[in-house]
């Protein structure tokens, strides 16, 4: 069968790669196209537009690159059209996604979705959306299979975090903290705090600044930044307030690994942090104006993925202002405050078991191609 597969940023790139690799044990038939990035096309999906053209936060920022998003529409709808697939999957990347979808529908051409947009947190009206353009949701958090199906009457499938997946697959190959050292040329004695800034170029451009503004007040620590290939590194130099953290690429898992604690930009950073149990303190900063106009319709309680699962503060999150001084205090304290330190590692024993056990990405792959089979 033929699968045409989006995802429009480092973490669909990711769950990408793992359901590419599960579609093809259950279909070894498969014909595979995608939006996406390097993982996906090294599980064999052909790569049409990378990640890094298509990502956009904010509404300032989706206004200013409006003709190309409208570009990249036309283009999508026209290479769906020619590739004439089975069915198109969308992994999370709801706003760009929900219009892919309701073309897809427009064609006769089934839609499966795969990590469910947050509708739980707020904007539960895209819930109508879902069940008018979506044939099967595919979720990761057991909460979500009960809230559309006793609010929404919507049946869908939970088939677990594949987080869980990546990272225990990667474990197996995780280097030692002296081969990482020896790599990366750091300091073979000092911890390392680890300063994940995302992988969007607006998210760098707003809180590596900030991150590494701190740096100078942990002399005893050394900091080093989670980079990625899709960012060039010149982009992370230009916004960095201290040239004392070296930029390392594409080994963020490696880094995770061997840190002694984090600042981390939320988003599925966060959960990955978590897994690791590595103690974190969460930053979110977008556009001024943004933030200004778009607060009063963001009635959330937490908006770091941690905190969410767990339904209560485990990880402190620091949100637009004040951000140096805050992740100062914040980090002082998880460095410090054992008893701080433990309860937070404990917390993150149990989210773990909410998240899941292994073998997510085959059970979504299987239950995909079980699906279509059965239409057939």
């Amino acid at each position: 069968m033929k699968y045409y597969i989006i995802a429009g940023e480092a973490s669909g790139d990711l769950h990408g790669s793992n359901l590419i690799k599960a579609l093809k044990n259950s279909d070894p038939e498969a014909s595979i196209r995608c939006w996406g990035g390097d993982l996906m096309q090294a599980e064999g999906g052909t790569l049409v537009k990378h990640y890094r053209d298509t990502a956009y936060m904010g509404l300032f920022e989706v206004i200013a690159h409006s003709h190309t998003i409208a570009r990249n529409f036309q283009f999508c709808f026209s290479d769906i059209r020619e590739f004439a697939p089975d069915v198109v999957i969308l992994i999370d990347y709801w706003g760009f996604n929900v219009r892919v979808a309701q073309f897809a529908k427009s064609q006769g051409i089934k839609v499966f979705f795969y990590i469910s947009p947050k509708v739980w947190i707020w904007k539960e009206s895209r819930v109508k959306k879902i069940k008018k353009y979506i044939d099967r949701m595919f979720v990761i958090f057991p909460f979500e299979k009960d809230f559309y199906a006793k609010r929404h009457q919507y049946e869908v499938d939970y088939v677990g975090n594949p987080l869980i997946d990546a990272i225990e697959d990667r474990k197996k190959t995780l280097c030692s903290r002296d081969e990482f050292i020896r790599r990366n040329n750091l300091h073979p004695e000092k911890p390392i705090i680890a300063l994940l800034p995302g992988s969007r170029k607006q998210e760098i451009l707003r809180l590596l600044p900030v991150m590494t503004g701190i740096i100078d007040n942990f002399r005893d620590y050394q900091f080093v930044i989670a980079g990625t290939s899709a960012v060039e590194d010149s982009f992370y130099r230009a916004n960095m307030v201290s040239d004392k953290a070296p930029i390392i690429i594409n080994q963020t898992y490696d880094l995770l690994h061997h840190a002694k604690a984090a600042v981390v930009a939320s988003g599925t950073a966060t959960l990955e942090t978590a897994l690791f149990n590595v103690p974190q303190v969460v930053v979110y900063r977008i556009n001024a104006a943004t933030y200004t106009l778009g607060k009063p319709f963001f009635p959330i309680k937490f908006f770091s993925l941690v905190n969410i699962i767990m339904d209560e503060e485990v990880v402190k999150e620091l949100l637009q202002f004040n951000l140096e001084r805050d992740i100062t205090d914040e980090l002082s304290r998880i460095l410090h405050n054992a008893a701080y330190h433990e309860r937070m590692l404990r917390n993150y024993a149990e989210l773990r078991e909410k998240c899941g056990g292994e073998g997510a990405s085959k059970r979504v792959g299987e239950l995909m191609v079980k699906y279509l089979k059965s239409n057939q």
